[in-house]
């Protein structure tokens, strides 16, 4: 029997909905370069907050000469004992945040040619906030940035807010405390306390200052801690070990063709041996010098927790996991957790990961920062997860090319994807589905389509599905499916532009009971 889906929502294929996002970022120079292309997907998401935030690896110190220490951080291992300090790896007028802004003000015209949903860059500058910098862990006071997260927390606009912790969670902590401080004995707290557990959802790069352990999850259990696995390696040593298909895209040549020549952001962006430097005379930020081996920059008094690699090669952008599901891809990542995308998939696994590590040997640090990317990139095999990080890269190839194109017909743009009909279908085991997809291109270049079950459903073993490379198929539901399961169908689309781009549409199965 053949027939056509029973849909149960009238949601839209076309819609592209626009999440609400926070970003908070302590400067480290793989946050630098997450927040370039952060920014380059601005168009996709709507941005409520760019905020300064401290770590146990950067902060500010109160100016004032207050020594602070927490024992087993960055600054007591490799036998440096530098701190109690009065700051850590925080530069005078750190402004991080502020140039990138000010880099993608150049690019503006340029970028709203190619998608008119790029936001002002005076908005975007209106954003910023400095958040709990002077040290890390501490939510002892507001901050101009817990401030604003805490209005975001308390507004009644619809929908989920996405708060991303790429440096410490203190702010966000913060904002959370004083919410709690202000309506913890009234007869409000409930409610309010419901609200933000329901509309508050965490996106970590793991607990940089502990404030997750120590505050976040034992007074707000029911906030959404999304630990996302599986995914690409977007970070520190990403080429160490890289699969063929990756390692072009991490070399000195692709990154000074694609990256480094693009303009004011691609200037911005930081690769290896570029001659920078986060914070002055910083002994454990080697990565800019060229020239020099491994021994020679441990002679010079530099920590070496990473080999040396080829000049003007990729560097890292070890945060994108907590963004790249945010993206208007098509693949939805950003409604569920599991459901999974260009930033991997959550696992079930809520446990912020510790940072303190008691090793202070540089071998030590090398072994737990291959571990850590273990933890964050399982193998693709092992949860049969396919490997997005080419397409992700041609894609941010694409998008510093519009920012250096005045016009639309010189640069490539993604196909555009429809699955005609809602996304949510109901279906009985042993029906066959027929889904509809139109695909086109606005550059006119030819595409490829392909249908494939992404295997992040509830449903454990695979489907069949007709003739797969053509815009109409039919998908048999396995007679041993079992009500409430789900089964998760992705409608991909790859155009012949250079660099050739990808765009999808999910449209996700429900068994219905019997």
């Amino acid at each position: 029997m053949c027939l056509l889906a029973n849909y149960t929502s009238a949601q839209s294929s076309f819609e592209q909905v626009r999440p609400r996002i926070v970003v908070t970022a302590d400067p480290e120079l793989d946050d630098n370069n997450s927040l370039i292309r952060f920014l380059l997907y601005s168009s996709d998401l709507q941005i409520e907050g760019l905020v300064y935030a401290s770590s146990q690896f950067h902060w500010k110190g109160d100016g004032k000469g207050t020594k602070w220490a927490v024992p087993g951080r960055e600054y007591s291992r490799f036998g440096l004992n530098l701190c109690p300090c009065a700051s850590w790896r925080w530069s005078k007028d750190e402004r991080f945040i502020h140039d990138a802004v000010a880099a993608y003000a150049k690019v503006y015209p340029n970028l709203k040619v190619h998608n008119p949903n790029f936001p002002d860059p005076k908005v975007l500058k209106s954003k910023i906030r400095y958040g709990n910098i002077d040290f890390d862990g501490d939510v002892s006071k507001d901050s101009p940035g817990s401030g604003l997260i805490k209005s975001l927390m308390l507004d009644d606009k619809p929908g989920p807010l996405f708060i991303t912790a790429w440096g410490g969670q203190s702010t966000i902590a913060r904002a959370l405390k004083s919410i709690q401080e202000q309506y913890e004995y009234t007869v409000q707290w409930e409610a309010i306390k419901k609200k933000i557990s329901h509309k508050v959802v965490l996106l970590p790069s793991g607990d940089q200052d502990d404030t997750y352990a120590l505050y976040i999850k034992p007074n707000w259990p029911g906030i959404d801690y999304r630990q996302f696995r599986g995914g690409p390696n977007y970070g520190y040593g990403a080429q160490l070990g890289a699969k063929g298909e990756d390692a072009v895209y991490l070399t000195a040549s692709w990154m000074k063709e694609n990256v480094s020549k693009q303009g004011p952001l691609g200037a911005l962006y930081r690769v290896w041996g570029d001659g920078k430097q986060m914070v002055k005379d910083d002994k454990l930020d080697f990565f800019g010098l060229a020239g020099y081996t491994n021994e020679q920059l441990k002679q010079m008094g530099y920590v070496v927790w990473m080999p040396v690699q080829e000049k003007g090669s990729w560097l890292g952008e070890g945060d994108n996991h907590t963004f790249m599901n945010m993206l208007g891809n098509g693949l939805r990542a950003f409604e569920v957790g599991s459901y999974g995308g260009w930033g991997g998939r959550e696992t079930g696994n809520k446990e912020g990961m510790n940072f303190s590590l008691s090793d202070t040997s540089t071998n030590a640090l090398a072994t737990t920062l291959s571990t850590l990317n273990s933890q964050l990139n399982r193998s693709a095999k092992e949860l049969a997860y396919p490997n997005f990080f080419p397409l992700a890269q041609r894609d941010f190839a694409a998008r510093l090319k519009w920012s250096v194109t005045p016009k639309y017909t010189n640069a490539n743009h993604e196909p555009v994807v429809k699955i005609e009909g809602p996304l949510q279908v109901v279906a009985s085991a042993g029906d066959k589905i027929r889904l509809n997809g139109a695909v086109s291109d606005p550059d006119g270049d030819a595409v490829s389509i392909n249908w494939w079950q992404f295997q992040v459903g509830s449903y454990p073993d695979k489907v069949d599905i007709s003739n797969p490379n053509q815009a109409q198929v039919e998908v048999l539901i396995p007679k041993d499916a079992k009500g409430g399961q789900t089964i998760h169908l992705v409608l991909e689309a790859t155009d012949q532009g250079a660099p050739a781009l990808t765009k999808y549409q999910r449209v996700i199965i429900t068994i219905k009971d019997k």
